[in-house]
């Protein structure tokens, strides 16, 4: 009896997910797809809700606040990630509106989301992004000033659950990812946000929680 061939974006990525994931041993459950809807519409997320997918990211907490309110309104159970840079003056929107933060990057974004976790009562799980390629250009704490922040972090009541990278374009990944890989291990941490469009089965391989798609799932931008 032949296989099923995926027929939907999402089926697909998730069919190779599976794949990297058997390859390596893991099991395509311990992996998250967030689903990146940064300037998409709102037609494109619930179709994509309607064919099951429950964690979305997005890079603007603006974007999101005009967009995501009425989604989640009927759709209470989707999670919303912010993936994007984050001032810190829009730490208390962040804390307010996102399931979970991947770019806490420097000592002033974590004095700032402690201040507004404590205001409004509210702890959301966050990612330390590590400029993992340090490239001047790209957001991220350099893998030396690492340990300093995820300390700072941790002592401000930050609940820190692993770490973040967006490695430099066109050449490979692999050596980033393992070191990022390396990284979370030093530090006890346990998850690893990392892989998207283009490498995500290699960062599923050498061990990504958590995956970033966007291209894959909407189609380029």
């Amino acid at each position: 009896m032949e296989q099923a061939v995926p027929s939907s974006p999402l089926e697909q990525v998730r069919s190779r997910i599976a794949t990297a994931a058997r390859i390596a041993g893991r099991k395509a459950d311990d992996v998250t797809l967030i689903a990146i809807s940064k300037t998409k519409p709102a037609e494109a997320i619930l179709d994509l809700i309607a064919q099951g997918q429950r964690v979305f990211g997005e890079n603007r907490v603006q974007e999101s606040q005009d967009k995501w309110p009425a989604i989640r309104a009927a759709h209470p159970d989707v999670q919303l990630h912010l993936v994007g840079q984050l001032q810190s003056n829009k730490a208390e929107d962040a804390i307010a509106l996102f399931d979970c933060i991947h770019s806490v990057d420097r000592p002033s974004l974590v004095t700032a989301l402690a201040k507004a976790q404590d205001k409004l009562g509210r702890k959301v799980p966050c990612f330390i992004q590590v400029n993992i390629g340090n490239e001047e250009q790209k957001g991220g704490c350099a893998v030396a000033e690492l340990p300093a922040l995820l300390t700072q972090a941790r002592e401000a009541g930050l609940e820190v659950v692993g770490l973040m990278c967006v490695p430099p374009a066109g050449i490979e990944a692999a050596p980033f990812f393992a070191l990022l890989d390396k990284l979370a291990d030093d530090n006890g941490l346990s998850r690893l946000s990392m892989g998207m469009s283009d490498d995500f089965e290699t960062a599923v391989q050498l061990g990504a929680t958590h995956v970033r798609i966007g291209s894959a799932l909407f189609g380029k931008r």
